[in-house]
């Protein structure tokens, strides 16, 4: 009963400010590339979780931008997993989405612009195309961040992992930074409107060279990052 008082008053703050926010972004998108507007993006999304109710912190040490690309492999639990990678992350980077997210009004502008790759999950041969489009700006020097298991987690543990990210990156050799987000799930679930005020934490795990997977394949890199990020969210 306290978490849905709470969110009734939680959700018009949030929207206002995400509105709010979203303006600004829009506005210096059209002058700015987004890799220039990184600094912004990551002060938008700390109010963004600031306003959801949620302090925010990282664990860990966020990689060096000069060292990169990366490729960020997360876990995925909550609508404030973009945020909490976006504050905690201190350079640009994109990723994957959910081709249906950019059809969502503000929103779908955005992740548009940010530079986001739609994808198609039910389409293999649309999906496969993506991750080369992928490849491709990893490649170029941009780094990635997808979540293995594709979806929002339903209980609050983590999902089996999709293949698609350890082709990427076996296919490039990136050098993979595993990261454990803590306290999304219990501040916003899939399967809950309520919004339940608390602390979010991006975990940052040591960064893995090509040298250090090479000789693995896929299902032992699957694995591999899979404990990884369970040891980084249990800490």
């Amino acid at each position: 009963m306290v978490r849905a008082i709470l969110s009734f008053f939680l959700w018009p703050i949030w929207s206002i400010i995400f509105l709010a926010g979203a303006l600004v972004y829009s506005f210096f998108i059209l002058f700015f590339p987004s890799h220039k507007l990184h600094p912004l993006a990551r002060i938008l999304s700390w109010l963004f979780m600031f306003f959801g109710g949620q302090w925010f912190r990282v664990r860990g040490t966020a990689p060096d931008p000069k060292q990169g690309p990366y490729l960020y492999l997360m876990n995925h639990e909550s609508l404030f997993d973009g945020f909490m990678m976006v504050a905690g992350i201190r350079h640009y980077f994109t990723g994957v989405g959910a081709v249906e997210q950019f059809s969502y009004p503000v929103w779908g502008y955005l992740v548009k612009k940010y530079g986001v790759i739609p994808i198609i999950r039910q389409k293999l041969k649309t999906a496969i195309t993506s991750l080369q489009t992928l490849e491709e700006a990893i490649n170029n020097g941009t780094s990635m961040m997808i979540a293995p298991e594709g979806t929002r987690t339903l209980t609050g543990k983590m999902g089996p992992f999709k293949k698609g990210p350890f082709h990427v990156a076996i296919n490039t050799g990136v050098t993979i930074v595993p990261v454990g987000l803590v306290g999304a799930y219990n501040a916003k679930s899939k399967n809950d409107w309520r919004i339940r005020p608390g602390v979010l934490t991006t975990v940052f795990g040591e960064p893995i060279q090509k040298k250090e997977y090479e000789h693995l394949i896929l299902s032992e890199l699957q694995e591999l990052i899979r404990e990884k990020i369970s040891t980084l969210i249990d800490q």
